[in-house]
């Protein structure tokens, strides 16, 4: 990687060429150096001095986001040589939240106790924030429910899923096996956060069925579907989930699911990568053993 990038950006993270120069072991005219050759090479001011300090101008973040994502694929290169002299196929995976209560988790560990020399490290985030990891190479794989309109990406559907209502065994609902959008205007709601990909997809069938969110008695807005699933469980209240998060619940007896009227949210689960991912012997080892996990589950 050119060091003049890796002095930028920890002039970033610093936000001070002294600093810079005593954590990359160089002198302060050398970090000044580097900048200016960027600043000069690239036709554009990086940093700005104010009263507050050092200060990224527009362009420089620009160029830091980019210094970054250079950084990452470089990081990559040095890996997979690695790898490859070891004979180790290494793979980042990116999960949505919701997922981390699915079969996928175990899938993706049943994988690498099958396939030897396999290491794979998981990722939990928003759909948003996996997009922007795989855009930058910081993921190899994104397993996400719904879809990316990207040409840069090729895609496999694993599955399909939907969200219901999840409730306590407690609830009298539970003895119900459809719901009414009125009789859940009645429940104490419990959601997902509004970034969320499940919030997302119960709102756009609401607003298609002319309903607002407002009209709901939403108490608790929580980012972690494990919590969900216990408040619920304790009766706490009602929440919109996949199927897939809470089935052992339901077959334990635990909690119920019930469909709403008029609301059918149903959508995939989709394995994103980009079109020159390298190891499509490890697409399909992955969604063979999903299927055989899903199976397994439906029996």
């Amino acid at each position: 990687m050119d060091a003049r990038l890796e002095t930028l950006l920890k002039v970033y993270e610093t936000r001070n060429f002294t600093r810079a120069a005593e954590q990359l072991s160089l002198t302060q005219p050398a970090v000044s150096q580097h900048i200016k050759q960027l600043e000069h090479d690239l036709g554009a001011t990086l940093f700005l001095r104010g009263e507050k300090g050092l200060q990224t101008t527009p362009e420089g973040e620009i160029v830091v986001k980019y210094a970054r994502r250079i950084q990452t694929l470089y990081q990559n290169l040095v890996q997979s040589l690695e790898d490859e002299k070891r004979h180790v196929t290494r793979l980042s995976v990116g999960i949505t939240h919701s997922s981390e209560s699915s079969i996928i988790a175990e899938v993706l560990a049943d994988y690498t106790n099958q396939i030897t020399g396999s290491h794979i490290t998981i990722i939990s985030d928003t759909i948003n924030n996996l997009y922007y990891k795989l855009k930058t190479y910081v993921l190899d794989i994104a397993i996400i429910e719904g879809r990316i309109n990207d040409s840069n990406f090729n895609s496999v559907m694993l599955d399909t899923d939907s969200l219901i209502l999840a409730v306590s065994k407690d609830n009298p609902l539970a003895k119900k096996q459809i719901v009414t959008v009125e009789e859940l205007k009645r429940q104490r709601l419990i959601l997902r956060l509004p970034d969320s990909a499940t919030r997302s997809l119960f709102m756009s069938h609401l607003e298609s069925n002319n309903v607002s969110l407002d009209e709901f008695n939403v108490t608790l807005e929580v980012d972690n579907v494990a919590t969900i699933k216990d408040l619920v469980r304790r009766n706490f209240g009602v929440s919109i989930l996949p199927r897939s998060t809470f089935a052992s619940e339901m077959r334990k007896g635990k909690m119920a699911g019930l469909s709403i009227e008029n609301l059918s949210m149903t959508r995939e689960i989709n394995m994103i990568y980009h079109k020159d991912f390298e190891h499509i012997n490890a697409l399909q080892d992955i969604t063979r053993i999903y299927k055989e996990y899903s199976r397994k589950k439906n029996t």
